[in-house]
């Protein structure tokens, strides 16, 4: 769940704060996984040398894809990400040597020179849930920075930004960048949890299933993915250990979350407005009245 949660929260940099719609982030958690699955291969075991490479090499990935991307907007935008990323899936899963559709054991999950041990659990979920901590705080910053409200600005509109002089193409780079980075370290953790890399980290539905995390959570705030994150994976599990048609009721409590509630499941956490911010913006990230009360 915390790895997952680092994945979304990576994915609303560029969703949340900037508005760019994309399919095929999951393809960074992927390519985060091979990195380290193919360094072990190698006999290449330190983590030092393992997590900054995959962080450089979905970023490095990242940066080309995007330069193609980000010419284009809307509709365009989500085909080339989601056409980008299933060409690296089928692209993955031709590699033989590592598995091919079936994917590859992990030879040995990473190593830090004695000083964490990943094969004791309680010393691999502290550290994931620092590297959690940190990023979220680090998110938070950034989206409170002149780098996040220039995000913002060009979600509501970038040719208003332009008009300004911000050079919006390379903001909406960094961004991706930035967040396939993040991406990448958290398919590294996933590939040492799970023991395995395959291509299965990088289809399209991964890509669906952190989208959901994050809009469910709430866009644009530095809970809004931990808590998607946590609550999606969470109902999952129980869910499916209740009955075998867990996705039925699964996919109406998705529902009731789009029509119950505005700002996704962070909101919760918001304080409740006074009487005399009753009439909030449009798009303010608090739970919203129920769908089918009508108004006072």
């Amino acid at each position: 769940m915390l790895i997952f949660a680092i994945a979304a929260l990576s994915l609303d940099l560029i969703l949340g704060q900037a508005g760019l719609v994309s399919f095929g982030h999951a393809l960074y958690l992927g390519l985060g996984a091979y990195a380290v699955g193919i360094l072990a291969d190698a006999g290449i075991e330190s983590g030092f040398i393992q997590w900054p490479l995959a962080m450089l090499v979905s970023a490095a990935v990242a940066a080309g894809l995007s330069v193609v991307a980000l010419r284009t907007s809307g509709t365009f935008f989500i085909m080339i990400t989601l056409a980008f990323a299933q060409m690296m899936y089928y692209g993955a899963s031709s590699l033989y040597d590592y598995g091919g559709d079936d994917g590859m054991h992990l030879a040995v999950r990473s190593t830090f020179a004695g000083l964490i041990d990943l094969y004791e659990s309680d010393q691999f979920y502290y550290l994931v849930l620092a590297l959690l901590a940190l990023l979220t705080g680090l998110y938070a910053r950034l989206s409170g920075a002149r780098f996040g409200q220039v995000l913002r600005g060009i979600r509501v509109n970038e040719r208003r930004m332009q008009a300004v002089g911000f050079p919006t193409f390379r903001y909406k780079l960094a961004a991706c960048v930035i967040s396939a980075a993040v991406c990448g370290l958290a398919g590294a953790l996933l590939a040492n949890a799970a023991e395995f890399v395959g291509p299965q980290f990088m289809d399209w539905t991964r890509s669906a299933e952190l989208m959901i995390m994050v809009v469910a959570g709430g866009l644009a705030t530095p809970l809004g993915p931990v808590v998607g994150a946590l609550a999606y994976l969470g109902l999952e599990k129980y869910l499916s250990d209740l009955t075998i048609h867990w996705r039925l009721a699964f996919g109406g409590l998705l529902i009731l979350v789009v029509f119950l509630g505005r700002g996704g499941l962070a909101a919760l956490f918001a304080a409740t407005p006074g009487r005399a911010e009753a009439e909030e913006p449009r798009g303010a990230m608090r739970w919203a009245r129920p769908f089918l009360k009508p108004k006072a």
